[in-house]
């Protein structure tokens, strides 16, 4: 919201200088983000009056002025402007003068006629761009005078910041209450008089959607002449907030919403069907906005009709076919109050968003209506004239907004906030905010104000008692109270330890959107149930991801497709899966490999990466988190390729997944390199452990190595287990480094080769020790397996 101070000045009289109320407003939560001059820097630019224009001798495109500048005699310019005639107030640089681009006017001889000064356009004082002709300034301007003074020049605008729920402070009005009440001055609203009808014409309102808008009002003004001129006061008030001048009719209603805070709209009166309905649009029907768009609007779109068609998107933006044109002569103005619910997110539907749409989302005073149809009423019959009918409202009182009364404590201010502020005091503040005050024994009940839908419970009410006594005036002290330390789970230091893992292994972490397309998603985990958005900002970001496997596969492809060769990646996030008893959040690590397993070198030869790189990976994740009985059986999922993917496990509970992606899969994501993936829920892993010391052993390992014979159809991840239970607590590792086939082994068998070693913190081990722990590993294997010690 850009507010001029000179305008607010007109509303308050504010003892504050500029500076100090932009502190003072920012405190009070209405940031004020910048404070910006009104005009640039100009000078020797005058009030002036053409007096007489005659043709140039030797340009049929420029004309020779004498203008009244406020000397003793006329002065001669040669001007181009074709709005330039007799009679004209015009603004005019004097010899000497700077204009805003830095350009110094001269006296010039213009095609042999001598020109003394320059008359300006609007652009060229850099007031808007406008190029096509002079600034026209009104009959009664101040020949002679400076512009800086006569347009109010030295004013400053303030570039204010709004939260959502301070929707009442978009127009002066409202910020001037608020000035008024930081100041401690009194507001001098603008009285605002009815409009006595002198036509009896009348626009008749019919309101289907009562809920959704639950009070319309409107007016017909006959004979007004649309072309007329806007005021350059009203245009420079216009500009300095941020809104280009368009005409006189549409301007003023414009200058009322930004005064008083109430969109307005004004429609053609012999381009209206018989009246003005208020109801849902129809699927299918059509609708050309103000902007060119055509629209098609749904059966739960809120319109503005007639009795033959849409004529405006309510709450947004008028239509095209029924707009206010220069040869307009009656017009209808309405005014409305529309339910903020039903309006939040129609605009941003239609890819719109308007001023009008920005308040009516945020709730305008429904008491306010007929305040500026008078308000605009008057403005029009001062600029265009014209014949008013009189005001027609259509209400529904038992859908407007309640003001329910708020029960409040003024002994809790202290309690909560920590100042102590008398209950006189809080009653002074209330209603300088507007509030009904109703006292009682301790307590007061508070009646908020209707332009304030912001204060509902009495937390709202402290905030507004703490917002004007100034949040930096309230005593900062420390907190005093026992420390009851209890043990929680070490989850920071756990996934710090997976980050410095893999990042050791050559992989940098992602952090991708929880928000994809369901396609996707279905197609990546289709036995997960996705929650889908409501609104979503796009259908690319519908779904609440199941996986995290789609935004890293994009990613990959996105850096391929940049030369990027070797992709390695993983991401620490969430994913959600709708379940009966609501939205399962989970905790999720995943990761994706492609490329080359190390940069191209002459040390050592080129290779792919393969799934047993990525589980070794996944392994050392692992052995940092200090988790035992990690192992993988092979499995099936719909994004992996067969034969090629497994299932994590964890003491043999399942926590993942791995492989590589499935032709299919990579196809539909254009990925044309192999990747490996994995997936790891972190919810199911036990608490990370605090770092704590370990001792080292003084004593010597010992090795044995065994080869075992073993069904063909044994997974190694199972022997593995398997031994390490029965080897004991004297096992210090255990490795798998051959695998045979062949001569000498059954067909239908496999021969695994284990590496163990054993050591003790207490002893050297004897070799009657290490001989019963192997006998017990093989006496488990055969066990389990069938398995026996190859010969």
């Amino acid at each position: 919201m850009k507010v001029s101070a000179h305008w607010l000045s007109e509303w308050v009289e504010s003892p504050l200088s500029v500076d100090a109320l932009a502190q003072r407003l920012t405190m009070a939560g209405l940031e004020v983000d910048g404070i910006a001059p009104a005009a640039k820097p100009m000078s020797g630019i005058f009030v002036a009056k053409v007096l007489d224009v005659t043709p140039h001798p030797d340009a049929d495109r420029l004309a020779c002025c004498s203008v009244d500048v406020g000397l003793e005699s006329p002065v001669d310019v040669v001007c181009g402007a074709p709005n330039v005639r007799a009679g004209l107030t015009v603004a005019y640089a004097a010899p000497g003068a700077s204009l805003p681009d830095g350009r110094t006017i001269t006296n010039a001889v213009v095609r042999g006629v001598s020109s003394a000064g320059m008359l300006c356009s609007a652009a060229e004082l850099a007031l808007s761009d406008d190029a096509s002709g002079l600034i026209e300034l009104a009959d009664d301007g101040p020949v002679g005078a400076l512009l800086g003074d006569y347009l109010e020049l030295d004013d400053v605008v303030l570039d204010i910041d709004l939260t959502p729920n301070r929707g009442d402070c978009l127009s002066i009005l409202g910020v001037a209450r608020e000035v008024a009440v930081l100041s401690n001055r009194a507001l001098a609203e603008i009285v605002v008089e009815p409009i006595s009808a002198s036509v009896e014409v009348r626009l008749a309102i019919d309101i289907e959607q009562r809920q959704s808008c639950p009070r319309y009002a409107g007016r017909v003004i006959k004979s007004v002449n649309a072309a007329a001129p806007t005021p350059q006061n009203i245009k420079e008030r216009l500009r300095r907030a941020g809104v280009r001048s368009i005409s006189a009719i549409v301007d003023v209603t414009n200058y009322v919403m930004l005064e008083l805070g109430q969109p307005m709209h004004g429609f053609d009166l012999a381009r209206l069907s018989g009246g003005i309905i208020v109801r849902n649009g129809t699927d299918g029907e059509t609708l050309e906005l103000l902007d060119g768009q055509n629209i098609e609007l749904t059966a739960d779109t809120l319109v503005i009709a007639d009795h033959d068609k849409a004529v405006a998107l309510a709450g947004v933006m008028g239509g095209a076919a029924t707009g206010v044109e220069l040869t307009s002569t009656d017009i209808f103005l309405e005014s409305a109050y529309f339910d903020p619910i039903t309006l939040a997110g129609v605009a941003r539907r239609y890819r719109l968003h308007t001023d009008a749409s920005h308040r009516f989302e945020r709730g305008v005073d429904f008491s306010g209506q007929e305040r500026a149809i008078e308000r605009a009423t008057a403005m029009i019959l001062d600029i265009c004239g014209g014949e008013a009918g009189p005001t027609v409202v259509a209400q529904e009182k038992s859908a407007l907004p309640r003001r329910e009364p708020i029960r409040f404590r003024p002994s809790e201010v202290s309690r909560l906030i920590g100042i102590e502020v008398s209950a006189a005091q809080a009653t002074q503040y209330l209603q300088y905010l507007g509030c009904d005050i109703t006292k009682s024994e301790e307590e007061l009940s508070v009646i908020a104000p209707n332009f304030r839908f912001d204060l509902e419970i009495e937390a709202d009410i402290l905030e507004e008692i703490a917002r004007l006594v100034g949040y930096d005036n309230i005593p900062a002290s420390l907190p005093s109270a026992g420390m009851n330390l209890q043990a929680v789970e070490n989850t920071h230091e756990q996934y710090e330890q997976i980050r410095q893992t893999l990042i050791t292994q050559g992989y940098f972490e992602a952090v991708t959107y929880s928000f994809i397309d369901s396609e996707s998603d279905h197609f990546v985990e289709p036995t997960r149930s996705p929650q889908i958005l409501s609104n979503p900002i796009s259908a690319d970001m519908s779904t609440m991801r199941t996986s995290m496997w789609p935004g890293l596969i994009r990613a990959a492809h996105y850096n391929l497709n940049r030369q990027a060769e070797n992709v390695r990646f993983f991401e620490l996030g969430m994913i959600f899966e709708r379940t009966d008893d609501g939205l399962d959040q989970r905790h999720v690590l995943s990761g994706i490999s492609l490329g080359e397993l190390v940069p191209e070198q002459w040390g050592e030869a080129s290779r792919k990466i393969d799934y047993y790189d990525v589980k070794q990976d996944v392994i050392k994740v692992m052995q940092s988190l200090k988790l035992a009985n990690f192992s993988t059986l092979a499995s099936s999922d719909a994004a992996l390729h067969p034969g090629q993917s497994a299932a994590l496990l964890l003491g043999g509970d399942p926590i993942g997944k791995i492989g590589v992606l499935h032709p299919r899969t990579a196809r539909y994501f254009d990925l044309e390199k192999t990747a490996v993936v994995f997936e790891i829920e972190l919810d199911i892993l036990p608490s990370g452990r605090l770092p704590a010391f370990s001792p080292i052993s003084k004593f010597p390992s010992v090795r044995r190595d065994i080869s075992l014979v073993l069904p063909e159809g044994v997974s190694a991840a199972n022997v593995l287990g398997s031994v390490q239970q029965a080897a004991g607590d004297l096992l210090r590792d255990l490795q798998l480094f051959d695998e045979y086939r062949g001569q000498g082994i059954d067909s239908d068998k496999k021969s695994l080769t284990i590496g163990l070693i054993f050591q003790s913190l207490s002893s050297t081990l004897t070799d009657e020790e290490i001989e019963e722990t192997m006998k017990r590993v093989l006496l488990q294997v055969h066990d389990d397996f069938g398995g026996t010690l190859r010969k």
